[in-house]
């Protein structure tokens, strides 16, 4: 077959466009042979603007133009602990042009409570990456009686205690606590953690279990006072504050968070968005974000997510049936 010099030319300039291309890190070709990114970069939210999963989705979307070479947009989607969004994110393109924002208690708590329909499994979709850490914090009205655990398993009243939600890290670790420390009470489950805390504050509830990160301004302001924590180990940002595991009780939860896609993703789309996230992360303003948010790192690789979900999952179950706790509803 001849070419002419003409179409030989072309053929030399779409060559050396291709290496081109090739050669710049923010850029690799899908399974479709279209350029990734090839356009903005949509990251759902399972959950309402302003809440620590909200917060940590706009950090990560903010370095994207920089990291990835395209803009990425956070959309929020409340609903059933952040199932909704995710089961709207698994039926796209697994094109990397569709992120979540995944919560791990949707996947290790939530599916205790739902039925097969409605749960979501880590088998639909690609973990890009974990992202972080979020302990949690029982806290008391600043004006209360109650300043430490021994005040609530010392008194024969039932108390009022509220929790972010059923189907949440907040109620399974508050359940799990009341259970095993013989404590009287009953739940009143809010929306989020925001609305629990203002329950707190305004009395309607004793104490409540929220993220530590939505809990810390309003400690550090002097409206509420910490009781105990559920983390593994005693916080950083609380190192005075004892964890229920100190204190005798088997109840170290914890809510962490990962970006993830649909499955089937391309091998290059997951090598281009693994490696634009990992220079988010490091830069010094998403850094200062975590500090200024009381968010532990927990950046590990999406075999590392999906193996530490997994065990969580199997060890709050396990936790679930041994103290009978029923997440559907209120415990008295």
């Amino acid at each position: 077959m001849r070419h002419t010099t003409r179409s030989l030319g072309i053929l030399s300039a779409a060559a050396a466009l291709t290496l081109a291309l090739s050669a710049c890190g923010n850029v690799t070709t899908g399974g479709n042979g279209d350029e990734y990114p090839s356009k903005s970069i949509t990251l759902t939210v399972g959950g309402a603007a302003g809440g620590s999963t909200d917060l940590i989705a706009r950090a990560v979307a903010d370095g994207s133009q920089e990291a990835l070479g395209t803009p990425m947009t956070v959309e929020n989607k409340p609903g059933a602990n952040g199932a909704v969004a995710t089961k709207e994110v698994i039926g796209m393109e697994p094109d990397g042009h569709n992120l979540v924002m995944l919560n791990a208690s949707l996947i290790t708590i939530t599916s205790l409570v739902g039925t097969e329909e409605e749960a979501v499994s880590l088998d639909d979709l690609e973990i890009v990456t974990g992202l972080s850490q979020d302990d949690y914090i029982m806290v008391a009205n600043a004006d209360s009686d109650i300043d430490a655990l021994a005040d609530l398993t010392s008194t024969e009243d039932a108390i009022t205690y509220g929790t972010a939600g059923v189907g949440t890290g907040s109620q399974l670790a508050q359940l799990l606590l009341m259970n095993e420390a013989g404590i009287e009470g009953n739940e009143v489950p809010f929306d989020s953690g925001a609305p629990a805390l203002t329950a707190v504050m305004g009395g309607q509830v004793e104490v409540a279990t929220i993220q530590l990160g939505e809990a810390m301004p309003q400690i550090e302001a002097g409206t509420i006072k910490p009781v105990v924590t559920f983390a593994e180990e005693r916080v950083d940002y609380l190192p005075d504050v004892p964890t229920a595991v100190e204190e005798g009780y088997d109840v170290p939860v914890s809510q962490y968070r990962a970006l993830a896609l649909p499955a089937g993703a391309d091998e290059e789309v997951l090598s281009t968005l693994r490696a634009g996230v990992a220079e988010i992360t490091q830069t010094e303003a998403y850094q200062q974000f975590n500090e200024d948010n009381f968010l532990t790192p927990a950046e590990i690789s999406g075999d590392e997510v999906r193996e530490q979900w997994t065990d969580l999952a199997d060890r709050y179950a396990a936790l679930v049936e041994e103290n009978d706790i029923d997440l559907g509803g209120s415990q008295s």
